[in-house]
């Protein structure tokens, strides 16, 4: 989205990026019922509602003033954190002192039909994702093309940089298209998720239908699509983001559940493994188990693990057992993935069952240690 000239003189004066973001008015709706969220009119209209431009929301260390807003979109200016209020007030009485001179950004600029579908497949997707009972299939009206009811690969990806220029739906198709193929579904959710439907030829030949018995198989290569796919985004133009993949379903007839379960992935996986930009459903089940315990439960059965020896949160340890489950409990790899001898990798396992009583070489122990390790992480991180 363009911006106007007092935006580039702003920005200059600041000496900060300005993004001009443009979301749905049901979204908009969403972020501004966050309570956590704190919004702000300007000092000498602090007696009249929240909503008009120039007002602003203190978001995660980032100012969005409202410029625009009408009963289908709001259009943003967000820029990083100020830390004084009458700095702040003072953009903003800038901000609407020119919206009101009329120097404003197009508040509906042209957009491709395309573009526009998806739009509505997000506004009728997030209404029914904050709904008590949602409606599991896409409506008749909605439904892009005879695709939409056959089996397609569906993503989730999340973007980390909320200062980077507002990702544009073209130009983020474009890249898809270049990886996925022409048959890329693209639908915005928020300013920073998007979800992606791929078509399943991508892993599965043209003239053969998956055996179910090679479901293994299909996620190695579902996983090995995601990293690929997650390496080009971030080279390309994305930088660091989260991308989650699922098995192959209909889009009109599983929209809801797959975003439900594909935001749960992430969650997961940003809970539980920091620094993991790939997130798979199918390797999370325990990590899901253990999130649906009550906190307390968990903080009181790690206490008490610990307790047994505070071997476990030792950095080389922790080192040791997550290459040590990573492959599956094999001595030999883990040793060669750690570069370090088969009998100095026996010797920590040893030292590790003299101290805790567990020996990570039989099942039901290495579970046992397992889960105290994702409790360890969750717990630590809170």
């Amino acid at each position: 989205m363009n911006k106007p000239e007092w935006v580039h003189t702003l920005q200059h004066i600041l000496n900060c990026q300005i993004n001009i973001n443009k979301m749905t008015l049901s979204n908009w709706q969403m972020m501004i019922d966050n309570e956590l969220l704190e919004k702000h009119t300007l000092d000498n209209e602090a007696s009249r509602s929240f909503g008009n431009s120039g007002d602003y929301l203190i978001n995660s260390k980032v100012l969005s003033y409202i410029l625009f807003i009408d009963e289908n979109q709001v259009i943003l200016a967000e820029l990083p954190y100020i830390e004084k209020a009458t700095e702040r007030n003072l953009i903003g009485l800038l901000i609407k002192q020119n919206v009101v001179m009329g120097d404003m950004i197009d508040p509906s600029p042209a957009i491709s039909e395309k573009e526009r579908g998806a739009l509505k497949i997000a506004e009728w997707l997030n209404d029914q994702l904050q709904a008590a009972e949602p409606a599991h299939f896409l409506p008749d009206h909605l439904v892009v093309g005879s695709r939409m009811y056959t089996e397609m690969i569906p993503f989730l990806l999340v973007t980390e940089h909320l200062n980077m220029e507002q990702v544009k739906y073209s130009e983020l198709e474009k890249l898809l298209r270049s990886f996925l193929a022409d048959e890329v579904l693209l639908i915005p959710l928020r300013s920073e998720e998007w979800l992606i439907w791929g078509p399943v030829s991508l892993f599965r030949d043209e003239d053969d239908v998956l055996d179910m018995q090679e479901e293994e198989s299909a996620e190695e290569a579902l996983a090995s699509m995601a990293l690929g796919l997650n390496e080009m985004l971030a080279s390309e133009w994305l930088g660091d983001c989260h991308l989650a993949v699922a098995h192959p379903v209909s889009p009109a007839n599983s929209m809801v559940e797959t975003v439900q379960l594909l935001r749960e992935t992430i969650n997961l996986g940003r809970k539980f493994h920091i620094g993991t930009t790939i997130h798979l459903p199918w390797m999370l089940q325990l990590e899901r188990i253990i999130n649906a315990i009550p906190e307390s439960h968990r903080v009181k059965y790690l206490e008490q693990s610990l307790k047994k020896a505070d071997l476990f949160v030792e950095s080389e340890m922790l080192a040791t057992l997550e290459t040590f489950f990573s492959l599956d409990c094999n001595v030999s790899e883990t040793a060669k993935r750690l570069y370090i001898h088969r009998n100095t990798l026996l010797y920590r396992l040893d030292k590790l069952k003299q101290e805790t009583g567990l020996d990570v070489r039989l099942f039901r122990d290495a579970v046992l240690v397992k889960i105290i390790l994702l409790l360890y992480k969750v717990t630590k991180r809170n």
